[in-house]
């Protein structure tokens, strides 16, 4: 009978493993999440791999040829108990399969995107840590836009996502 087993890969060769043994004739998955990832002032979104140097592969191990499977490159082995393939629990991948779709893994929504006009937030970062105002708006993706009471009048300051939490 058919069932998922699990594929250890070589460093950051978890895609490279994947097309390799597709190429083969094996059905594989490899669950993703998307990552956030800012560099040079430019932010991206990058699926990554849920379990770094891990997939999982189907096979009958009692019908199918599954030794290729070690020599394929990109792949250190299988998740073995001595020379026998151990199967994942059936429902598992599924279960994966269904929150990747549903994006559970994926970072974390900030908690100032739910956030309505006039909310209090609390500075906890930067020269006006401590301080207590008003959420205005959403600026860009990392920066919000907070009324803070500064010498007696409301100014709108532009701060990092991550310098602000709720009150």
């Amino acid at each position: 009978m058919s069932g998922w087993f699990v594929v250890h890969t070589q460093p950051s060769s978890e895609l490279r493993a994947e097309a390799n043994l597709r190429r083969q004739g094996y059905e594989t998955y490899l669950p993703l999440y998307r990552r956030r990832r800012s560099h040079a002032r430019r932010i991206e979104f990058v699926d990554r791999p849920l379990f770094p140097r891990y997939l999982f592969v189907r096979f009958d191990p009692s019908a199918d040829r599954w030794r290729p499977i070690l020599g394929t490159f990109g792949v250190c082995g299988l998740v073995r108990f001595g020379d026998v393939p151990v199967p994942v629990p059936a429902g598992i991948v599924d279960a994966l399969r269904a929150s990747e779709a549903a994006r559970t893994f994926d970072d974390p929504v900030s908690p100032m995107r739910n956030l309505g006009v006039g909310a209090q937030v609390r500075v906890i970062a930067g020269p006006f840590a401590d301080l207590v105002g008003k959420f205005k708006a959403l600026a860009d993706m990392e920066r919000v836009v907070v009324l803070l009471d500064l010498l007696g009048r409301e100014v709108s300051v532009r701060l990092s996502e991550r310098a602000v939490a709720v009150a």
